[in-house]
């Protein structure tokens, strides 16, 4: 008995040594000396939640204890579940919650400003695949240019509503994190009947959207290569082949710390590139074609349009980290409207005097309009920019395999992936060359550059960037929310589903078109 007073007396020590320091810290934030955040604050309220309820657990266990030895009442039903001896069951949250807090309570990892996480959203909207968007404003005229601003408003949205779903009312009636990525938002929506469904869905979804991705990388590569150099004797197959040739030494990476660098001053180059190609289009604005800008529609050639669209604004899946590594994640609403918005005006300024400079004579990759002396030069940095963005997408759905297929535990479908010592098996090295292959093959069979983008554009980016969200937002968050945001989750979810439906429709039409011709040629 003794033992366990002095138990109780400790574990309570500690805890209100641990409040105490909580409480101290927050207000030396408050004061300016320390860059304390509100995630650190909702860490701590985990804490001082789980060190309630390990004492409550504990008195319960001495009342067990007192009543066995002494004939004390027994214990309340429920309330025997905290052992001192870690035996007991623990919650579902309760594990997940106690590493926070000890990631908190020691060296926490470096945060990202509001500014920083500002870039990384800009860089995945604002990417080389905006080089399509005058090719959907071709067959869509005025209308393309509505869906260029109706789509970052829709996608800023359901961004927001996405992070929404992160957190839950605890019972002090405070808003707390309970939740970390698009996955486990996924999972908690289908549990507890399917309580892992959700997350395999968007694990799918996810490997799609990014291997269609580095496969628009390599189609784009060989497509610029060969515009560039039309009177060299190498077909745009053989620069896709050259062009994976150079990328096979993905298969071989183990992180892109020194990838990251490159493609950083990439995206500057980019935008140096972009703004070359608009300039060039502002050179020949006395003969700007208004009167090929209408209110009309290619009903065959729009849907895929939609697709191009929305692909150029998919960024929902790394969202929810994003957020939770800022710094203060009370900024990250106004973070998403800022760029957003210039995504929309540059993206619409871009498309549309692209357009206007070329007309009917607009082309899937719209710097295959320039003069050759310019094009070779831009394409030649596109091509760059290409090559080294390949690595990052790539790592990634490899990531995504190995976890969901070779590394979940006992659930896992194949055998690990890597060795004891850490190295990569000979047969995981084959499966990771293989996924370099098959993205090769494809874009030698269907080197469209727009159809391509249409169709992950309409099947895994309108899932992710509008069904999903509204439909976990209704599905979590249903009790709490005002009628004008049902509505919009509403909306948003019929008229996704009739874009993406239409646009996978006609995308799959003119892919099978396309192999036909490639196969009979």
């Amino acid at each position: 008995m003794a033992t366990l007073l002095r138990s109780k007396l400790s574990n309570v020590a500690t805890s209100v040594s641990n409040k105490s320091q909580a409480k101290v810290s927050g207000m030396f934030a408050r004061m300016g000396f320390q860059a304390a955040t509100d995630e650190e604050a909702v860490g701590f309220a985990h804490c001082d939640d789980l060190d309630m309820e390990h004492r409550q657990g504990l008195q319960m266990d001495i009342l067990k204890s007192d009543g066995g030895e002494e004939g004390g009442e027994p214990p309340l039903e429920g309330d025997i579940h905290y052992q001192r001896d870690g035996t007991g069951p623990l919650p579902p949250s309760a594990s997940k919650e106690a590493g926070v807090c000890s990631e908190l309570s020691g060296q926490g990892k470096p945060k990202i400003t509001a500014w920083e996480a500002g870039w990384n959203v800009t860089n995945a909207i604002q990417g080389m695949f905006v080089l399509g968007l005058p090719y959907a404003i071709l067959h869509g005229g005025y209308l393309g240019l509505f869906l260029i601003i109706f789509a970052a408003v829709v996608c800023c949205y359901t961004g927001k509503i996405l992070i929404a779903c992160l957190y839950e009312e605890n019972e002090d009636g405070e808003i707390v994190r309970v939740r970390d990525s698009y996955v486990d938002i996924a999972n908690a929506c289908c549990a507890p009947r399917f309580p892992t469904l959700g997350g395999r869905i968007v694990n799918v979804a996810q490997i799609i959207e990014l291997v269609m991705t580095c496969i628009l990388y390599v189609v784009v590569s060989g497509n610029l290569m060969y515009n560039s150099f039309p009177n060299l004797p190498v077909s745009q197959k053989s620069w896709s082949i050259i062009a994976t040739a150079v990328l096979l030494p993905c298969a071989f990476l183990k992180n892109l710390k020194a990838v990251s660098k490159f493609s950083l001053l990439c995206t500057l180059a980019h935008f140096v590139i972009n703004i070359l190609v608009i300039a060039y289009c502002l050179s020949r604005a006395r003969d700007w074609a208004w009167d090929k800008v209408k209110f009309y529609i290619d009903v065959k050639k729009f849907p895929i349009s939609i697709g191009i669209i929305v692909f150029s604004y998919t960024s929902q899946i790394f969202l929810p980290s994003l957020e939770g590594n800022m710094q203060n994640p009370k900024e990250f609403h106004c973070m998403m409207n800022w760029t957003h918005i210039a995504a929309c005006i540059l993206k619409g300024l871009f498309a549309l005097v692209a357009y206007l400079t070329w007309a009917d004579e607009t082309k899937e990759v719209i710097t295959d309009n320039l003069p050759s002396t310019i094009r070779a030069v831009v394409n030649i940095f596109l091509v760059a920019k290409a090559l080294l963005s390949y690595p990052l997408p790539f790592f990634a759905a490899v990531e995504v395999l190995e976890r969901s297929l070779f590394q979940d535990g006992n659930r896992a479908f194949f055998p690990n992936c890597y060795g004891g010592d850490g190295r990569l098996k000979s047969w995981g090295l084959t499966l990771r060359c293989a996924l370099v292959v098959f993205t090769l093959l494809m874009a030698i069979y269907v080197p469209h550059f727009a159809l391509l983008m249409g169709l992950t554009g309409s099947l895994t980016g309108a899932g992710l960037c509008f069904l999903l969200p509204s439909l976990f937002h209704l599905k979590l968050l249903w009790r709490k929310l005002l009628w004008h945001h049902v509505f919009f989750d509403v909306a948003i979810f019929v008229i996704g589903g009739i874009c993406s439906v239409s646009g996978f429709i006609h995308s799959l039409e003119g892919l099978i078109e396309a192999f036909r011709t490639n196969a009979e040629d």
